[in-house]
């Protein structure tokens, strides 16, 4: 059975991850959320729906919102990437993301797998628009689900860290 696997071509990739030059050579096949968590054992983004739908698995690339269960690794090449492990370390040193913090104040997580997800989509969105509406949340999170919260307490963290970042 051997005979007929043809291993993928591999590709030596180059780029920033979590403020770290990263360089690894992986197969051309390999998606992001596979890199991170099996190849880096970077295991906070994580994988929902394989299809890109759920947003379980958003990281930011270039400070865009990208489903990484879509995206190939090989496509990070020369890019920025960050994930929930480093979203931490892009605020004024401090131990948490003012968005980590709010999550845990309003309970903007109950079962915990869509938060990081959520919070990169939360963080690029600040970064867009420091003083979001309600509504605004709403859209730019309505890629990404979470079944166990109502979404009330979610947006209500988004907007305490929009007012502790404006502080």
């Amino acid at each position: 059975m051997m005979d007929n696997y043809i291993e993928a071509t591999r590709h030596e990739i180059k780029f920033i991850l979590n403020g770290e030059e990263c360089v690894i050579e992986i197969p051309a096949n390999l998606t992001l959320v596979e890199l991170l968590r099996q190849e880096l054992r970077l295991i906070g983004t994580t994988e929902g729906c394989g299809v890109g739908v759920c947003g379980c698995c958003t990281v930011l690339i270039d400070g865009k919102v990208v489903a990484s269960c879509l995206e190939l690794a090989v496509n990070v090449d020369g890019k920025v990437v960050l994930t929930i492990e480093g979203l931490a370390d892009t605020y004024q040193d401090s131990e948490f993301h003012p968005l980590q913090d709010s999550f845990r104040e309003y309970e903007g997580f109950q079962c915990g797998y869509c938060t990081p997800g959520m919070l990169m989509a939360s963080k690029a969105l600040l970064d867009q628009n420091r003083d979001p509406s309600d509504d605004d949340i709403r859209e730019f999170l309505s890629e990404n689900i979470c079944r166990c919260t109502g979404y009330d307490s979610i947006i209500e963290a988004v907007k305490s860290a929009a007012k502790e970042m404006n502080a």
